[in-house]
């Protein structure tokens, strides 16, 4: 098997590295600090997950240079936001022949760039050995070993097939997909629409409103994911409708739980202070309302969530004001 590594240690890339080592895989997890290298190495727990246990087929190290040398597949578990500050000085160590799997679900501020984007950006484009693993996937279940299925979507057919069965095992099922452009897109909006979600939970509102707002909110999706050339069909399985239903509907999902508390009157900068882990769907929030300028895509709800956010703008105003729009045709009026 080749070597694979992890660059980050959060609980998503620390729950694959245990689908590996159930499938008595090595992996290697990188930490940029050596108290909380030590710390996992010594107690064999994530610092963050306490349900987690590590076997001793996982290896902790903070020496980025030779974890990123001695892989063949580098497996990219940090924010999207933190990326490029993190590959861009190590560029030269990247070989062509190497596997970068991204696992952030977000879009660059500015250069409006998905993370396959800011790959190629920082090593060329004919660096093509890049996937992005997506799907609807809490940590926290998959540690558990529920039934779980990913997306693994590349440009590269051998490199999609690699990751596909490396990353499956018999509670874990991944498919593959060429379209890596959709699959990052619907990764990175459901996280606005989930804060979205959240907001009607913290304002109390029920059913009816959640499933009107997730049935619309992939409206929005679909829509400015086509104008950007991805597949509109991407949308409609696990990386669109999949992980865009995990998210708005789940105790874990982190940027439900932002929602919630900015829906039950809690300012955004008190919510994030206190948050340990990193909710994708702030930012993206920016980005997205930067590429709706960009691409003229009418996209009322994700507009909404950045007025909420940045603009600080009521919720239950805002509300109003989306039901109380222009009446249109479902199909074939605007979103």
């Amino acid at each position: 098997m080749k070597n694979i590594s992890f660059i980050g240690c959060g609980s998503w890339g620390a729950a694959l590295s245990k689908v590996l080592s159930d499938k008595d895989i090595q992996s290697t997890m990188w930490h940029r600090s050596k108290d909380v290298v030590a710390k996992m190495s010594s107690t064999r727990k994530h610092y963050l997950v306490p349900d987690l246990t590590f076997s001793d087929k996982v290896i902790f190290t903070n020496d980025l240079n030779s974890l990123i040398e001695e892989s063949s597949i580098l497996v990219l578990a940090i924010p999207s936001q933190s990326i490029r500050n993190v590959i861009e000085p190590k560029k030269h160590l990247i070989s062509k022949d190497k596997i970068i799997v991204n696992l952030a679900k977000g879009i660059e501020i500015d250069s409006l760039l998905t993370i396959s984007g800011v790959l190629n950006d920082i090593l060329g484009n004919d660096f093509n050995n890049i996937v992005t693993l997506s799907g609807p996937s809490h940590a926290e279940e998959v540690i558990f070993g529920h039934p779980t299925t990913l997306v693994s979507a590349s440009k590269n057919e051998e490199s999609a097939t690699i990751i596909q069965e490396v990353f499956s095992n018999n509670t874990l099922r991944t498919y593959k997909n060429h379209d890596i452009l959709g699959v990052e897109l619907g990764g990175a909006m459901k996280n606005v629409i989930a804060i979205a979600a959240g907001i009607c939970d913290g304002i109390g509102y029920g059913d009816n409103s959640k499933a009107a707002l997730l049935t619309r909110g992939m409206g929005e999706i679909s829509k400015l994911g086509s104008a950007m050339g991805a597949d509109a069909l991407t949308f409609q399985g696990l990386s669109g409708f999949g992980d865009l239903i995990v998210t708005c509907l789940s105790k874990h999902s982190r940027n439900r739980s932002v929602g919630q508390a900015i829906g039950e009157g809690k300012s955004l900068e008190n919510i994030l202070g206190e948050m340990s882990m990193v909710a994708e769907g702030v930012l993206s929030a920016k980005s997205i309302h930067q590429l709706r300028l960009k691409h003229n895509v009418d996209m009322p709800i994700h507009e909404a969530i950045y007025n909420v956010l940045f603009e600080g703008r009521d919720p239950k105003i805002s509300v109003q004001e989306l039901m109380t729009r222009t009446l249109t045709d479902e199909v074939k009026g605007s979103i």
